[in-house]
């Protein structure tokens, strides 16, 4: 499925309603004076953003949009009614331009923030409006001005969901090419990945997600080693950490050494990091010693939930992406201790 990241689309804002021409009828008001109504405002086309959208895939099928026009005034004074605004929903990270100068109207980043990216027509004045001294009966009234019309890009600037993290050669480039389009180069040695790489997810519910295969972090990154800092700046983007493990790796003397030199690396580089929500994946099940070092590594760390994958064979991955979906779709992501049986 093709990721939807820029867009072009058409919005329209209503037109204002004409004003209306009338006259007073009453009994024994045989010429009554001038009393239309102005027409009402068309609506505006706002622009706001929510962190339920992810994507720019609602605009796949539909590029134009149209805000009510107003409506026409009418006789005894009566305005038209203001046609109603269209609100066109985009995901946080979203810039909105003109798709013909390039000229940025708003980036929209806070989630709930709002813009009017056209303006709706004024409407009409009735003919109420132009009687005077010396025309006390006008037979015109004006039309409703027009509603702006843009032709309008939108580019999502992308904010990963799911940071993976992980020290060379755990197989991160693996794992997001098998569960995603993405085609990272993939080889035995560590820095493979000079690059974040961005895999999107399609559930089978809910909206697709991001993925970011962070390239692989050393020992003193958070100080600047390698590429470190760089890295850590991916990573802290992110809504969530898939911390990945080679298990083949794994010291059975200490099962934890490299999750827990990872996890300082984090906090060295920003508090924020570490408590992040974070899960545990251990990766290369398909090797021979990886059972028993993942089976010491569970020990040494308790209660934590683990999951076991590999992604050369697939095993263990479709649980793992149905909890990344179950987590990112609800709103339990303050939790940093998840259920790996669910």
């Amino acid at each position: 499925m093709k990721f939807y990241d820029e867009v072009v689309i058409t919005v329209a804002a209503g037109n204002g309603g004409r004003g209306a021409v009338s006259f007073r009828r009453e009994k024994y008001v045989p010429r009554g004076g001038p009393d239309g109504g102005d027409g009402g405002k068309g609506g505006d086309v706002i622009i706001r953003t929510t962190s339920r959208r992810r994507t720019l895939q609602q605009f796949r099928f539909k590029k134009n949009f149209e805000a009510a026009d107003g409506g026409y005034g009418m006789g005894k004074q009566r305005h038209g009614r203001n046609g109603e605004d269209l609100i066109i929903e985009v995901p946080p990270g979203t810039a909105i331009l003109d798709a013909e100068t390039g000229e940025q109207f708003c980036d929209c980043i806070e989630d709930d923030q709002t813009v009017i990216i056209a303006h709706g027509g004024l409407g009409g004045r009735g003919n109420k409006k132009f009687a005077s001294s010396t025309n006390r009966a006008p037979r015109y009234a004006q039309p409703g001005l027009p509603g702006e019309v843009k032709s309008l890009k939108l580019d999502l600037k992308l904010l990963a969901d799911v940071g993976i993290v992980g020290f060379p050669n755990a197989g991160k480039s693996s794992l997001i090419s098998r569960i995603s389009a993405a085609r990272p180069k993939i080889a035995d040695y560590p820095f493979t990945t000079l690059n974040p790489i961005l895999g999107v997810i399609q559930p089978d519910w809910g909206e697709p997600f991001v993925m970011a295969d962070i390239p692989g972090l050393i020992e003193g990154a958070h100080e600047g080693a390698g590429l470190g800092i760089r890295f850590l700046r991916h990573v802290e983007r992110t809504g969530l950490l898939l911390h990945l493990i080679d298990t083949a790796a794994i010291d059975p003397k200490n099962p934890l050494l490299s999750y827990q030199a990872l996890n300082r690396e984090l906090a060295g580089f920003s508090p924020e990091l570490s408590e992040k929500p974070q899960i545990i994946a251990l990766n290369k099940m398909d090797l021979p010693e990886a059972s028993e070092n993942a089976r010491l590594f569970e020990a040494a760390i308790g209660d934590t939930p683990v999951f076991r994958i590999s992604a050369a064979t697939g095993e263990g991955v479709d649980a793992l992406m149905n909890k990344l979906n179950l987590l990112i779709n609800s709103d339990h992501n303050s939790e940093h201790s998840y259920d790996s049986d669910s």
